[in-house]
């Protein structure tokens, strides 16, 4: 899972980071469109704690989940930030991105988004993969820009 000797993923400079954010804080404010998968193949297997549905649901119950992941996602800060990963199914999109985020003190929420500004005249999309309570805690090792403390 943290395995950052996997070809497949990268840290990526603190500027570019924040160049990454930046470029999707300006696509959600253009009204990008949110693609949020609710319901993943993947999450079958999965403790329903641990899914996207379950975390969304408990975390913004009385919310539309798309309209509470745009609110998310533009307060995501490079602190937060995990590493980028390359979508090995789809290897002409754009690479995915990570985050973690804790809520409530003790809840770890895993964020993996993709943006794609798609044309000039603001066909932005922004697909967020996962958004779920993390299986393992988060170690502060994992996230390369945290300043300590917060």
């Amino acid at each position: 899972w943290w395995n950052m000797s996997d070809i497949n993923q990268r840290i990526e400079s603190e500027q570019e980071v924040q160049n990454y954010i930046d470029k999707l804080q300006y696509a959600l404010s253009r009204g990008a469109k949110i693609i949020f998968q609710i319901d993943r193949h993947v999450d079958q297997k999965r403790d329903e704690r641990h899914t996207n549905r379950f975390t969304v649901s408990d975390l913004f119950p009385d919310e539309n989940p798309v309209d509470a992941l745009r609110r998310e996602l533009q307060l995501l800060h490079v602190g937060e930030y995990i590493h980028m990963v390359k979508d090995l199914r789809f290897r002409q999109r754009s690479e995915m991105r990570v985050f973690g985020r804790r809520y409530h003190e003790s809840s770890d929420v895993y964020i993996k988004i993709r943006v794609e500004l798609l044309s000039a005249t603001g066909n932005h999309t922004a697909f967020v993969m996962s958004f779920h309570y993390a299986e393992i805690s988060f170690a502060a090792e994992i996230f390369p820009y945290r300043k300590s403390g917060v």
